[in-house]
């Protein structure tokens, strides 16, 4: 998930009961829910080793675990420090710091499995990626459920009401002007009507109400149970959704006489009933969408079809995964595809793309993308 999620439920967290554990256990919850996103620190090293290392061990069981433990007790030397300059007593209570690290970052790992993009949490030993499939890897729903939880217990002071309406304006400036349609949502506009009216429903909660007052830490507890309730009806929504797109697939691959293999049904942005699926076969791989709404015709016809390269051109793509950049990119792409520009006269360019996120085409770059130029040779001239 994104980091704006993560820092909410943290801040949920704290708001829910976890900031009685400790002085600085608030502080805590929002850095242990963030801390496996230092590996943002891998684009230091380039596109590639991002690629490579992101979601990675501070995404394991072992590095989360890490991570856990060593935010209190940095947490517990500072103030250890401080009360030794001072001349004053430690106030930092460990094990309520360390309790709400563990709690939080847990909790960073398992969001972050929610979505398509997956960990892998068994590193070192196993390098396999887990997708729960749940979730799209920003959810404006969730921000809205913890952020308005966090937003009516935390904004009290003057510093606090320009903070979050600073974040509200931000975020509502990003839903108008962010094409919706690109990211799957098929009505944008009635997204938007629904955002704006749950934003100035919270700020009129905030202002005319006393809900705060009659049940404050509460809040947060009924906010981050209904993140769980949400989750519970996604499932039920993807297992309904899988279930279509198997039947969709299998029209497909008998149409034209293929055997079908992988299938996966994936969120798109702010639309519970719409899921993206990719389905992989012996000979091709196809992408399609499943609205629950609507009819298996609609996807069956809308459907594309992403041929794997044979003879001459699956010769290119083999030589071309030998390249180091490919490597590092096949080894992330859950749904890889191949395409193969060119002639041994002209020069052959393999195009490789993540299904998931992109196809492949000329026009594509990015991460989930990436195009390598291969030499002919006899032995692909006589495939020819």
């Amino acid at each position: 998930m994104d980091n704006l999620t993560h820092s909410l439920v943290g801040l949920a967290a704290a708001k829910a009961g976890m900031e009685r554990w400790s002085p600085m256990a608030t502080a805590v919850c929002v850095l242990a829910s963030n801390a496996p996103d230092i590996d943002i620190l891998a684009t230091l090293g380039g596109r590639w080793f991002y690629l490579h290392n992101h979601r990675g061990i501070t995404h394991s069981i072992v590095g989360t675990l890490a991570l856990a433990l060593l935010i209190p007790v940095l947490f517990y030397a500072g103030d250890f420090l401080y009360a030794k300059i001072r001349k004053r007593q430690r106030r930092v209570k460990f094990l309520g710091l360390l309790l709400a690290s563990l709690i939080l970052s847990a909790s960073h790992l398992l969001m972050d499995w929610t979505n398509n993009y997956g960990v892998r949490p068994l590193l070192p030993w196993s390098g396999r990626w887990y997708y729960g499939d749940l979730c799209f890897i920003a959810d404006p729903w969730i921000w809205l459920t913890v952020g308005g939880a966090s937003f009516l217990l935390t904004s009290k002071r003057t510093w606090q009401k320009i903070f979050w309406a600073a974040l509200a304006l931000l975020l509502t400036v990003l839903v108008f002007l962010f094409p919706l349609e690109n990211a799957g949502v098929t009505y944008p506009n009635v997204f938007r009507v629904l955002w704006i009216a749950a934003t100035l429903a919270l700020i009129f909660t905030g202002w005319k109400t006393r809900l705060v007052s009659h049940y404050g830490n509460k809040i947060a507890l009924v906010a981050l149970a209904l993140v769980i309730v949400y989750w519970g009806g996604l499932a039920l929504a993807h297992r309904a959704a899988l279930s279509r797109a198997e039947a969709v697939a299998e029209n497909l691959a008998l149409h034209n006489n293929e055997k079908l293999g992988r299938i996966a049904a994936m969120p798109v942005l702010a639309d519970p009933f719409r899921w993206q699926c990719v389905a992989d076969t012996d000979r091709s791989t196809y992408r399609f969408y499943i609205s629950l709404l609507g009819s298996d015709e609609d996807s069956l016809s809308t459907a594309f079809r992403f041929e794997k390269p044979r003879e001459q051109e699956a010769e290119a793509v083999e030589r071309a995964a030998k390249d180091e950049r490919a490597g590092v990119f096949l080894d992330f792409a859950r749904f890889p595809a191949e395409s193969v520009e060119g002639d041994c006269l002209s020069g052959l360019l393999v195009e490789f793309a993540d299904l998931r996120y992109t196809e492949p085409g000329r026009s594509q770059r990015g991460t989930f993308s990436l195009n390598v130029t291969v030499d002919c040779d006899a032995e692909m001239e006589e495939k020819k």
